[in-house]
Formats: C-alpha cells, structure tokens, sequence
C-alpha cells in the first residue's frame, strides 16, 4: 500500500483580503507553534519529502524533516495569480473579477493561470512523485490549491466540487492511501488557525 501525506503550509505573512498565489510569502510569528501542531500526525516510516519551493512550504519542509533532503517541484507551487498577484481582492476591477467568479475553474486570473490548467501540472507531478517515491512513506508540503487537486483527482471528485467538498486550512495534515482497490484519503489534522481566509471578494460571500 503506497501512504502519502499532504500537509498545507502554516499562516502566510501577508494581509487577510490580499491575492496571493506564487508569492513568495514569508511565515508569521506563529510559525514554530504551528509545526508543533502538525509534528504529531507524522509517522517515523516517511521516507521521501517533496515540497514547493516557496518558502512557507520549503522552511515547513525542513523544519519538519531535518534528516531528510526535500525535493523542491515547481509544479507543487499554488495557482498562479497573474495581474492580480498582492492586490485586494475588494479592490479588483469587476470586469476582471466577476467573469473569473462566474467560471474560476476555467478561466484564467488574467495573466495568470486556471484552475484548469493548475490542476494538470499538480497531477503530472503527482504521478511522478508516485513513480519515483521508493519504499516507505512519502509526505509533500504544498498549497491549498495543490492539496485539493490532488484530493480531486484521488476522490473522482469535480474541481468546482473541489472547493466544496474540501476543508483545508493551514497547516493541516491529510494521510492519502492507495491499494489495488483505489484510493483512500483522511485528513487528521484542521487545527485552522483564528479568522477565516479569504479568497475572493467580499460581495461573492454573500
């Protein structure tokens, strides 16, 4: 049985409202105090270690797994923002915005990518890391967006169904297993921290 572990980046340094994807974010003050959250829901047998090469994944990644070398995949890195990266969501033009709102799985954040097209580069790497991991565990610290299309493609589920179906916030662990009979997934871990993120504008949470 191949076990794989997902583990979502701890609390960026970056203002709530503000749209970020590969912003190479910093980590907050409450950095250490997290990790200690998610140390326990890993077990001894990982072996191998992927992470995004931004640094909210990457300082997780060696915090985490300090006898092990992490190996850094761009295709782990979150959705790509484009024109809109570090701007207010509330502050978007609305004949940018409201059209990506209405079909956000397809179309692309100007200048930027899809969900779409996201969610096949995390899959081609998800097949990769599957055929090269070895024996033992493996666990990858990535993105939200990173996690939930690979939990999409491992449950049959749609990627608007995705954002639904999916709780995950940061920090959190999720224990994937496959076996001949498919794929299973567990999340064991949502220690969300205070005040809900956002990430979209306000008037679409209505």
């Amino acid at each position: 049985m191949d076990t794989l572990y997902l583990i979502r980046h701890t609390t960026p340094a970056v203002a709530r409202g503000i749209c970020y994807g590969q912003t190479d974010l910093d980590v907050t003050e409450s950095f250490a105090a997290e990790t200690e959250l998610i140390r326990p829901h890993l077990p001894a047998s990982i072996a191998s270690v992927y992470s995004s090469p931004l640094k909210r994944c990457s300082l997780l990644a060696r915090e985490l797994f300090p006898g092990h070398p992490v190996r850094m995949l761009p295709d782990l890195m979150e959705i790509d923002c484009g024109r809109w990266e570090m701007r207010a969501w509330d502050e978007l033009p609305a004949e940018e915005v409201d059209p990506w709102m209405a079909d956000f799985v397809q179309l692309p954040i100007p200048g930027g990518e899809s969900y779409v097209e996201m969610y096949g580069r995390v899959i081609r790497c998800w097949d990769h890391i599957k055929s090269v991991k070895g024996p033992g565990d493996a666990a990858i610290v990535a993105h939200g967006g990173v996690i939930r299309s690979i939990l999409a493609a491992v449950g049959g589920v749609s990627l608007p169904e995705s954002f639904k179906t999916y709780s995950l916030p940061y920090g959190c662990v999720v224990r994937v297993e496959g076996s001949e009979e498919g794929w299973t997934y567990r999340v064991l871990s949502t220690h969300a921290p205070a005040g809900r993120e956002q990430h979209k504008p306000k008037s679409f949470y209505r």
